[in-house]
């Protein structure tokens, strides 16, 4: 009994070791998007929509307007 507590704790020492050596690992990967990428392409995506602020907003009622008209055709009376 007392060998079979042994190997159990054993295993768990062996486990825990395997754990920290991976999450070590995934902390020290440089892969991914860094917190200034993440910024540059906000900013884009942001000057992109300024520019395109009229013709979105024209796109976005055009929708709107079709979603609406085609909602009454399937429920007339509402």
């Amino acid at each position: 009994m007392i060998k079979v507590g042994e190997q159990m704790m054993e295993v768990r020492e062996q486990t825990m070791e395997v754990v920290k050596n991976k999450a070590a690992a995934i902390l020290k990967e440089e892969d991914g998007l860094g917190t200034l990428e993440l910024i540059l392409i906000i900013g884009v995506i942001i000057i992109i929509a300024l520019i395109f602020k009229d013709q979105i907003t024209r796109l976005i009622t055009s929708l709107l307007s079709k979603v609406d008209t085609k909602s009454n055709e399937f429920f007339p009376g509402k």
